[in-house]
C-alpha cells in the first residue's frame, strides 16, 4: 500500500512548504513534534512509570530497568505496524514494550501497570509541549527579540513620522516604534516560559481517583503520581486533580498565550510590510541573488517574508477555537478531543517557524533614513498643529486653543496653504507666538523635534529586556 514518502505526496503546506522545506528547523523540531516524538515520550513516561513502581517495591530495580531498556529500543516502526492490530495507539506501544522483554521476566506484568492511556498520553504531550518550548521556542523568541532590541536602538534617533488610523499624526523615532515590539514580544516571552512551566501530566487512573493504585495496596497514591511527575520535570501542586484526563486549562493557557505572540508577529509583520509602499519607502528588506516579485512584472520585489508571517498567523489564530472546544470532555471523558487535539502540535510549529522567519527578514532589513526624514519634512507644516495648541492652551491661557487651531487646520485646507501659512497669515496669532519661550516656539518653526522622550523610552525599554532576558535560564 502506498504512503507518504515525499513532500509531493503531503497534505499540509506546514510540511512541504515550511516547517519541512527547511532541513535546519525540520531537524531541530522533528523529535518533538512528529509521530515518531509522539511515540518516544510515550515510551518515555512508561520508562517513569516502570522506575517509580520499583522505587515502591511493585517490581525490581532490575526489572524496572529492563522496561526502561525496551522503551527506548521500541521503534515507531513496530507500533505503528502492532496498531494496525490492536487498533489502539497506545496498546500497541505496550505491546511493543512488552514483547522486548522475556516471558518469564517479572517485568512484562508490571509494564503500563495501573495506568490508562490518558495517563501515558497526557503526560507525554506536556513534557513535548514543554520542553519544544524551553528548548526551541523560547530560545528562538529570545533570539528575534534581541534583534528587535539591536534594531531599536541603532534607530532610537531616526525620525520619523508618526501614524495613527494611517494617518500622518506627530514625530516619533523609527526605533521608539520598534521598542514597543520590544515590550510586546518580551511579555509573551516570559509568559509563554511561565505557562510552559505550569503544564501537568497525569497518573491517577481511569476516573482519576487513583482507583488501580489503591487496589494495588499504594498508601499514598497521590504522593506516587507527584514523585512520577515531578521527576520527568512536570508541575504537580498539591491541588492536583484530574478525571481520565489532564484539565485542560494548562494546555489552553500556553496555546493562548503561544497564539498572542503570534498576533505581535504579525502586528509587526504588517507595520514592516506598510513600511515598504512605494509611496513610503521607509524601510527595505534586501535579498540576496534573484528574488521575483511578480510573474510578468520584472520590476518588483514584494515584502514576501513579512506577508508569509501575517498569512501563517490567520491561519492559525482560529485554532485557539479548537482548543477551547477540546476542554469540554463528557463525565470522566470522552474521545471528541482525540482528532482534533493531534492538531495542537501545529499550531506551535507554526509559530517557531514565524519567529525564525521574521527573525531572518529583519536581520536584512535596511532602514531609509532618508525616505524618513523626506516624509517627516512633507508633514512638518500640518502637525505642527498639536504644539502649536498645546502651547497657546499653556502660555496663553487660551481656553479656545484646540477650536482655534482646528479652525486654522480647516481655512488651510480650503486655502490650499500649509498650516504655517495660514498661521502666519492670522495677525491676532502673532502677539501670542511671541510671548511663547524661544525653546518652545522652536518646535512650531521645526516640528521634527517634537518628539517627546522617544528617544529616552527606547534606550529605557532596550536597557530593561536586555537584562531580563539575561536572567531567563
Amino acid at each position: 500500500m502506498k504512503s507518504i514518502s515525499s513532500p509531493f505526496d503531503a497534505v499540509s503546506p506546514l510540511d512541504f512548504r515550511y516547517y519541512g522545506a527547511d532541513p535546519a528547523f525540520f531537524e531541530r523540531l522533528e523529535s518533538y513534534v512528529s509521530e515518531k516524538g509522539r511515540i518516544r515520550y510515550a515510551a518515555k513516561v512508561e520508562a517513569a512509570l516502570a522506575r517509580a513502581l520499583a522505587e515502591v517495591g511493585v517490581c525490581s530495580r532490575a526489572a524496572a530497568a529492563r522496561i526502561e531498556k525496551a522503551c527506548d529500543e521500541v521503534t515507531p516502526e513496530e507500533v505503528w505496524d502492532e496498531e494496525q492490530k490492536t487498533h489502539h495507539d497506545l496498546r500497541a506501544l505496550v505491546n511493543c514494550i512488552r514483547n522486548r522483554v522475556s516471558d518469564h521476566d517479572d517485568a512484562r506484568r508490571v509494564v503500563h501497570l495501573f495506568a490508562t492511556s490518558a495517563d501515558i498520553q497526557d503526560t507525554a504531550n506536556a513534557l513535548r509541549l514543554k520542553e519544544l518550548c524551553k528548548n526551541e521556542i523560547i530560545p528562538d523568541l529570545r533570539e528575534l527579540l534581541l534583534e528587535l532590541i539591536g534594531l531599536a536602538k541603532r534607530e532610537a534617533n531616526t525620525r520619523q513620522i508618526g501614524r495613527t488610523h494611517g494617518m500622518h499624526a506627530v514625530p516619533t523615532t523609527f526605533g521608539f516604534a520598534i521598542a514597543l515590539y520590544v515590550e510586546r514580544l518580551g511579555t509573551r516571552l516570559l509568559k509563554l516560559a511561565d505557562e510552559a512551566n505550569k503544564l501537568r501530566g497525569k497518573m491517577s487512573g481511569a476516573v482519576g481517583a487513583y482507583n488501580a493504585l489503591v487496589l494495588g495496596g499504594e498508601r499514598d497514591p497521590a504522593l506516587f503520581e507527584k514523585n512520577l511527575l515531578e521527576g520527568l520535570g512536570l508541575d504537580c501542586p498539591l491541588s492536583h486533580i484530574s478525571s481520565q484526563i489532564v484539565i485542560p486549562e494548562p494546555v489552553q493557557d500556553l496555546t493562548h498565550t503561544a497564539l498572542s505572540a503570534f498576533t505581535v508577529l504579525a502586528n509587526l509583520a504588517d507595520d514592516i510590510r506598510h513600511l515598504h509602499r512605494s509611496e513610503i519607502e521607509e524601510v527595505q528588506e534586501e535579498y540576496k541573488g534573484l528574488r521575483v516579485g511578480s510573474s510578468t512584472m520584472p520590476h518588483k520585489t514584494n515584502p514576501k517574508n513579512f506577508e508569509n508571517v501575517k498569512s501563517l498567523w490567520k491561519a492559525f489564530i482560529p485554532r485557539m477555537i479548537t482548543v477551547y472546544l477540546d476542554g469540554i470532555s463528557e463525565h470522566q471523558r470522552d474521545l471528541t478531543n482525540s482528532a482534533s487535539g493531534r492538531f495542537l502540535l501545529e499550531t506551535f510549529v507554526a509559530l517557531d517557524y514565524a519567529i525564525v522567519r521574521m527573525k531572518d527578514a529583519l536581520s536584512r532589513v535596511s532602514v531609509n533614513r532618508e525616505a524618513m526624514a523626506r516624509n517627516l519634512e512633507a508633514a512638518a507644516e500640518s502637525v505642527m498643529a498639536e504644539p502649536l495648541y498645546i502651547l497657546l492652551a499653556l502660555h496663553e491661557k487660551d481656553p479656545e486653543a484646540y477650536d482655534r487651531v482646528r479652525e486654522l487646520v480647516r481655512a488651510s485646507e480650503r486655502s490650499g496653504r500649509s498650516l504655517a501659512a495660514e498661521v502666519r497669515a492670522t495677525p491676532e496669532l502673532q502677539p501670542m507666538l511671541r510671548r511663547i519661550p524661544d525653546d518652545k516656539r522652536a518646535m512650531l518653526e521645526d516640528p521634527s523635534g517634537y518628539i517627546g522622550l522617544a528617544v529616552e523610552r527606547t534606550h529605557h525599554i532596550c536597557g530593561q529586556w536586555e537584562l531580563l532576558v539575561q536572567r531567563l535560564p
